[in-house]
């Protein structure tokens, strides 16, 4: 297969790449400028830019794809206007590229469980519930659900919804819950656990893969078809997930610390304002206390199981070892051949 990959240089996109040069199939990166892609060998690019259109149309026939894994989106931005340009106008761009080419192939998005909405405790969300994001990362992720039923009929496409996605090449989630661990504390918005469904990246690109050769396609309107969550099935309690780094750390477990919502929305602001002073996103904005307000974020994968024959292979902490050893001594271990 012929596989056109956007986001290919990403935390997931590596991961995906790989995984799809090593089971056979051809595949070509969608670059805004090829000499500083930094592509892998092996792997062909073509020139076009999501949050402009530039070259778009040109860049998605010259690839003669027969399958397109959309993984490109901004996942930190200065104000909540800076998720649209890719997140919703540049899928709602692809999508109308693809729609415009004489037999378009299939179109796998990898969205997110922001764009369905928290969940409530001891009730994982489910494809079928109503989506209900809460921070304009999720709204923006939404849409470009929206972009792809809007072309469907013409473009067979298919969602996929994971969690918190941890693994090698992780810059953000584990980090940070180590920098946590290290300082000794938890801050937690308001009281009570929080409960958070992961995955893990190889397992997200597994699950990627099936869709592209076996998913459901969306519809038009508000059905469910062509939706797929894929957590790990585990309702994890944050405070576990930090005490398993500090086991791994030889730390103490961090202290929990309620912080009130009201507070932790003035700490957001004043990094907000920062870092737009430093032209520079902060993973502490006020996008971000909206959703970690909320007390669960948990999916399971039935349906994926159902369609896809996804069932995770390593669910936390299985892996964290060697992978906290790499973050501890910043010499990340060396990728398989491709």
């Amino acid at each position: 297969m012929r596989y056109l990959v956007t986001g290919a240089t990403g935390f997931v996109g590596r991961r995906l790449v790989r995984r799809l040069l090593l089971d056979g199939h051809t595949v070509t990166a969608l670059v805004r400028d090829r000499a500083r892609a930094g592509l892998p060998p092996g792997v062909g690019a073509v020139d076009g830019d999501l949050a402009t259109g530039r070259g778009l149309r040109r860049a998605v026939a010259e690839a003669r794809a027969d399958r397109v894994v959309h993984l490109a989106g901004t996942v930190k931005a200065t104000r909540p206007s800076g998720y649209a340009p890719v997140n919703a106008d540049g899928t709602r761009r692809l999508c109308e590229a693809l729609a415009g080419l004489p037999e378009p192939p299939r179109l796998v998005y990898c969205s997110s469980l922001a764009a369905a909405g928290p969940s409530r405790p001891g009730r994982p969300r489910r494809e079928t519930d109503p989506p209900e994001p809460v921070s304009a990362y999720g709204r923006s992720k939404l849409a470009g659900e929206l972009a792809l039923r809007a072309v469907a009929g013409r473009v067979p496409g298919t969602v996929v919804r994971p969690p918190i996605v941890h693994g090698p090449g992780d810059a953000e989630f584990l980090p940070v819950l180590l920098a946590l661990v290290r300082g000794g504390v938890l801050p937690v918005c308001g009281t009570g656990p929080r409960l958070y469904s992961l995955i893990h990246v190889d397992d997200l690109c597994r699950a990627l893969a099936a869709a592209a050769d076996r998913g459901a396609t969306v519809e038009r309107g508000p059905t469910a078809r062509g939706v797929y969550h894929v957590g790990d099935g585990v309702e994890h309690r944050y405070q576990d997930l930090a005490a398993d780094v500090a086991a791994l750390a030889g730390c103490r477990p961090p202290r929990t610390v309620p912080v009130p919502r009201a507070v932790a929305m003035a700490a957001a602001w004043g990094a907000e304002l920062a870092a737009r002073a430093r032209g520079r996103p902060s993973m502490l904005a006020r996008d971000k206390i909206r959703e970690a307000c909320r007390p669960a974020w948990t999916c399971g994968h039935e349906r994926a199981a159902l369609d896809l024959g996804f069932t995770p292979g390593l669910v936390w902490p299985a892996g964290l070892g060697d992978l906290l050893g790499d973050v501890l001594t910043g010499v990340p271990r060396p990728a398989p051949a491709v």
